[in-house]
Parts: structure tokens; C-alpha cells; sequence
């Protein structure tokens, strides 16, 4: 009888060690399958996954498997069941780590928790460039800042024309989420411009007096004059100077963007006759709109402009990129043969 049930105990140690055995094998596996390295990444550089609005969960496979992060897709596919990712998908920019799990690499995904992007723009002289600028940084596509910006109804009700829409858009370094729409930034980038204006610079634009555009209309034409940030405000103060008397501003570079051939080294007296808004040869007073983004220190400049009694400039004769001011006719004259001169001299035509 004693025989009988110590085998029947050995029998049940038996059964529960497998059972054990069992539960420990598929515990580790559940366990591998969850909590296992299942990202390939470069330790060297960060890796990031671009999910784009509107995807589901398969747009996030196909992606993780083009970039051939996964060690494991089914194992991922698993994992992502059992926490229901399916129905969390969020759009955006994520920033994968050195050896992580499935549930490191979904829980990340599920949060919505980006990486922001560092939009940058400088250097733009048409709505066409700032769209094509922004469209490589952001998920908004050019064609969609495009359109609004051409929008008279959307630009309207920020307070803008379709024409000096551009003296919104302060060139800079901004933080933004990568799935970031069209709408999105421009009005973020209204609440950076209406920052900027504050009541100081307010005032110093009455006391001109200019309008908002108007300063950054002007901001354009003088930081395509001069790229010497000193040298701006008296750049500034020639134009205001003529302003005031009820001149022609004749600034060049209102010519070239008339013209719209940004190579230009060299304007001639045939460009003069070209009939645009855009050329203050044959129109008074400025133009309808920024000829590029200025600026803050451009604007600045105009807000700041030096107070003179030169009419005139032209760029010196040693390149240096500095003018040569005037306060008469006959002297600047003599300042821009000396120029010229220096233009042919090497070769300089057009």
C-alpha cells in the first residue's frame, strides 16, 4: 500500500515539474517576445521612423520592415496585439534607441511622444523657396504652404495679402512636431511675428512712419543691399531720407526681383524699363511686398535707421562689400565710376 502511494507521489512531483517546465518554457518565451532587443539601430547615429498622418498599424510594419529595423516582425506583430497598438497609431517623428523591445519600440509609438524638429530657413526670396524649404523639414507639403499662402481668404484673415503674405515669416531656427500641417505652421509662425512686434518696435515703426510690411518691405531691399549688419542701419536711412523727400527709391535690387533672375551681378539701365510694381525706378515708394525674408537684424536696421543726410550709395571699389555714401548727386557719381570701373576690371558684365 506504502508502495503504491509513493509512486503516486513521485508521479504528481512529476506531472508538476513538467507543468512547471511547460509554463517556465512558454513564460520565457511570452517573456522574449515582449522584452527581448527586437530594434536594429546604429549606435553611431540616431535612428528615426517617420509615420505619416493618416496610417495604420500595417503603413507602420511596411515602414519598420523598409527600414529594416525589426530582428523579428512576427514577434513584433504579437506584442503589438497583445497591447492593442492597432488602435493607438499616432503620426510623427520617433527617435529609436540602441537594443530596444517590442514593448520599448510600441510603447513609444502608442504615446505619441516625438522628437521634435529643428525647422530652418534663411536665404528666401519667394513664397515658392519658403514651400520648398519648409516641405523638406515637415510632413506639410509644398504644394499645401503653397496654396495657402496664395490663398487671398486664408492670408486675409491673419491680416495679410497674398503679395506681402512673406513679412510674416521671420528667418530663424523653430521648433516644431515633424506631422506638423500647412494651417499648423503658418499659424505658428503668425504667433512668432506677433511676438516679435512688440510694443518698442511698434512704436518705432509709427514714428517713422511705417506700417509692420512696410518695415520688412524695406528690411528686404536693405539686406539685399548690404550683408555688413553695421553698415544696414545707414543703408536704412538712405532710403528713409528719400521717403521723406517723395523720391523714386531706386533700389537695384527691386529690379532683379522684378525681373526674376537671381544671378544678376551687374543691373543695366535696360532692366529700368521693365513696367513691375516691383521696380522702384518707375514707381514711387516701396513695393507691394518683401523681396526676400529679412532679418531680425535687417529689420532692426530699419526700426534703428541712421540719421543723415545721405541720398546716395554705392558699393565700394574694393569689394568689400561696404558702400560708399552721399549727400550729392555729383559725388556719387564720382563714387560709382570708381565702381564701375572696378567692374570692368574684372570682367563683370551682367
Amino acid at each position: 500500500m506504502a508502495t503504491k502511494k509513493n509512486k503516486l507521489k513521485q508521479f504528481l512531483w512529476i506531472t508538476v515539474l513538467i507543468l512547471l517546465a511547460v509554463v517556465a518554457y512558454f513564460g520565457s518565451m511570452i517573456y522574449k517576445k515582449i522584452y527581448s532587443p527586437n530594434v536594429m539601430t546604429s549606435k553611431q547615429s540616431p535612428q528615426f521612423i517617420l509615420i505619416p498622418t493618416g496610417s495604420v498599424f500595417e503603413d507602420v510594419v511596411k515602414i519598420l520592415d523598409r527600414e529594416h529595423l525589426l530582428i523579428n516582425e512576427k514577434s513584433f506583430r504579437w506584442t503589438a496585439g497583445q497591447m492593442k497598438y492597432a488602435a493607438k497609431v499616432k503620426p510623427g517623428k520617433y527617435q529609436l534607441t540602441p537594443r530596444m523591445s517590442n514593448k520599448d519600440l510600441i510603447s513609444l509609438l502608442r504615446s505619441g511622444k516625438q522628437t521634435p524638429v529643428k525647422v530652418v530657413f534663411n536665404n528666401i526670396r519667394t513664397k515658392q523657396e519658403l514651400a520648398e524649404k519648409v516641405g523638406e523639414q515637415i510632413e506639410a507639403q509644398q504644394s499645401s504652404l503653397l496654396n495657402l499662402m496664395n490663398d487671398p481668404d486664408y492670408v486675409n484673415n491673419i491680416g495679410f495679402s497674398t503679395e506681402d503674405i512673406l513679412s510674416m515669416f521671420l528667418p530663424d531656427t523653430y521648433e516644431f512636431y515633424w506631422n506638423t500641417s500647412a494651417d499648423q505652421f503658418i499659424k505658428k509662425m503668425k504667433k512668432e511675428y506677433d511676438r516679435f512686434w512688440n510694443a518698442e518696435r511698434l512704436a518705432k515703426a509709427r514714428a517713422i512712419p511705417l506700417s509692420r510690411v512696410q518695415v520688412s518691405t524695406l528690411a528686404s531691399i536693405v539686406q539685399l543691399e548690404t550683408n555688413k549688419d553695421d553698415e544696414k542701419p545707414v543703408v536704412a536711412g538712405v532710403y528713409i531720407n528719400r521717403i521723406k523727400k517723395d523720391w523714386k527709391l531706386e533700389a537695384d535690387p527691386t529690379l532683379v526681383y522684378a525681373l526674376g533672375d537671381f544671378t544678376i551681378n551687374r543691373v543695366l539701365s535696360i532692366y529700368k524699363e521693365i513696367d513691375s510694381p516691383y521696380n522702384t525706378y518707375m514707381y514711387k515708394g516701396l513695393p507691394p511686398g518683401p523681396i526676400c525674408l529679412p532679418t531680425t537684424a535687417s529689420l532692426n536696421a530699419v526700426l534703428n535707421y541712421s540719421k543723415h543726410n545721405f541720398m546716395y550709395f554705392c558699393a565700394k571699389e574694393d569689394f568689400s562689400g561696404y558702400h560708399s555714401f552721399a549727400s550729392s548727386y555729383d559725388k556719387h557719381l564720382l563714387n560709382a565710376r570708381r565702381f564701375q570701373k572696378a567692374l570692368d576690371r574684372r570682367g563683370i558684365r551682367s
